[in-house]
C-alpha cells in the first residue's frame, strides 16, 4: 500500500500524521521534495519519532535550501524541479509519501504537489481546525476527486470540533482515520500511542 499524506495547508500536522502512519504500518517513508530546514528536515523528524525496526527512510528527490514554496526554493538554488527526476524508491514494504504544504503548492511553472500523486497512491488528508478550515478541507478533497484520485481517509489535527468534523465527513463521505489532539510534545512514545489507535483503520484502507 502506498499512502500519500497531504495537508489542507502548511503547519496543520502533516509530518506528525506521517510519523503515526509510518509507525502504525511499519512502513517506509519518503518525502520527495524538502524545502528548507535541511539539518532538521521532515525526514529527520519522522525518523526520530518512529520506533519500529522495519521502516526505512528514503532520501529526498529534491532537498532545497530555502523554506519557501518549492518552485521559489528551487529557483533560488538555480534549478528547476523536474517530475521525471522524482523516482519513487523501490521497496517491498508499505510506503508513506509526504507532500509539501497543500496539493496546489507549485513545484515549477506547470506542476504542483498534486502532480506527484500516482494512480496507485491512496491519499490521506490532514485537516486542522481553524476559521476557514472547512472550506480549505472541502476544496482539497474536491480537487483530489476531480483528478479521480482516491481519498482514503482524513485525519483531524488539534482539539476536537464536532461541528466542523461532522459537516466535513457528511459532505465528503470520506472515512475518518482518527484525531490527533494538541499534545504538549510528540516523541516516539506519543507517536506509538496514536499508531496503536489508528492501526485498525489504516490497515483497512
Amino acid at each position: 500500500m502506498k499512502l500519500f499524506i497531504t495537508g489542507i495547508g502548511t503547519d496543520v500536522g502533516k509530518t506528525v500524521a506521517s510519523a503515526i502512519v509510518t509507525q502504525a504500518l511499519e512502513a517506509d517513508y519518503w518525502k520527495p521534495v524538502q524545502a528548507g530546514d535541511l539539518e532538521l528536515s521532515d525526514t529527520h523528524k519522522v525518523k526520530d519519532r518512529v520506533s519500529n525496526e522495519k521502516s526505512q527512510f528514503h532520501p529526498n528527490a529534491y532537498a532545497l535550501n530555502t523554506p519557501a514554496s518549492p518552485h521559489l526554493a528551487a529557483e533560488l538554488d538555480g534549478i528547476t524541479i523536474d517530475l521525471n527526476q522524482i523516482k519513487e524508491p523501490e521497496t517491498n514494504n508499505h510506503l508513506v509519501i509526504e507532500g509539501a504544504g497543500g496539493i496546489l503548492v507549485p513545484l515549477n511553472n506547470t506542476d504542483c504537489i498534486i502532480d506527484l500523486i500516482r494512480p496507485d497512491y491512496k491519499v490521506i488528508v490532514v485537516s486542522r481546525h481553524y476559521l476557514g478550515s472547512i472550506n480549505h478541507t472541502l476544496l482539497t478533497i474536491e480537487a483530489l476527486k476531480n483528478r479521480k484520485i482516491t481519498v482514503a481517509g482524513i485525519i483531524f489535527s488539534g482539539d476536537e470540533n464536532q461541528a466542523t468534523e461532522t459537516i466535513i465527513l457528511n459532505k465528503t463521505g470520506v472515512k475518518l482515520i482518527g484525531r490527533i489532539d494538541n499534545e504538549p510534545y510528540f516523541d516516539a512514545n506519543v507517536i506509538a500511542y496514536y499508531a496503536d489507535k489508528f492501526r485498525d483503520n489504516l490497515t483497512r484502507l
